[in-house]
């Protein structure tokens, strides 16, 4: 029996408010948060370990401070400038991209109508199930190319505001991450006591930056923590120990 239009609204309505009451809760902000990572990890490791080989070499606690502000400001506009690029090479490959499957759609209609079946008959799709899908697709162009942005080549349309978004989050998350180290230069002037504190502070700020940095990416917290702290570690006692040997 056909069912009536009234009984498909019904089945439509059901659907949505299924859809309504399950909401699925998952974490949209991916690439902010690597960004914030990435500016975060490098700004607490980089100054801290230049901080650490400029003590090595015996610098005052005023070069110190010096060298570290003009680092952090250095390294914040050249990761937000590498941030900056990324993002608008990755815009710019997949408009590229969009445009070249663009004219295939409408040069060589049906070879990427074969590509549409292939792609769903990965997905076990048997070929009276999926032909429905690959004539409604041919006959909306735009809807056609999108599909095959995204399951063909795997390429999900960029924000357009993203490159400058990640430019100043990288920027911002190193100046945050690149102060904490240098911290305690700012109040002890004495630079043998101010090196002490600011590795104390600065695995401290590992250890959170770590064990937080796991909360997002799914990683185990405590693994994460000691993981971070330790990169850290390494990176400032190569470069006190490399100071100090050409001391």
């Amino acid at each position: 029996m056909y069912r009536t239009m009234a009984e498909g609204g019904k089945d439509a309505e059901l659907q949505k408010n299924l859809l309504h009451q399950h909401e699925e809760k998952h974490f949209m902000a991916g690439e902010i948060v690597r960004d914030i990572i990435m500016g975060v990890s490098d700004g607490l490791t980089v100054p801290f370990a230049l901080a650490a080989g400029l003590s090595g070499a015996n610098a005052p606690s005023s070069i110190i401070l010096t060298a570290g502000l003009a680092e952090v400001a250095a390294g914040a506009i050249s990761m937000g400038l590498g941030g900056y690029l990324a993002a608008k090479s990755e815009a710019d490959h997949y408009f590229r991209e969009q445009k070249r499957e663009e004219d295939e759609i409408i040069k060589l209609p049906d070879t990427e109508a074969a590509e549409v079946a292939e792609i769903l008959a990965q997905y076990g799709l048997e070929p009276h199930e999926y032909g429905p899908v690959v004539n409604a697709l041919r006959q909306k162009p735009q809807a056609w190319l999108e599909f095959m942005m995204k399951f063909e080549l795997g390429l999900e349309k960029p924000d357009p505001k993203r490159a400058l978004q990640s430019a100043l989050t990288i920027a911002i998350a190193y100046i945050v991450g690149g102060i904490a180290p240098l911290l305690p230069y700012m109040f002890i002037p004495i630079a043998s006591k101010a090196t002490l504190a600011s590795v104390g502070l600065t695995l401290v700020a590992l250890l959170f930056f770590g064990y937080t940095k796991a909360h997002f990416t799914g990683n185990k917290p405590f693994q994460s923590a000691l993981q971070t702290a330790l990169v850290g570690a390494i990176a400032s006692a190569a470069a006190y120990g490399m100071a100090k040997a050409v001391a």
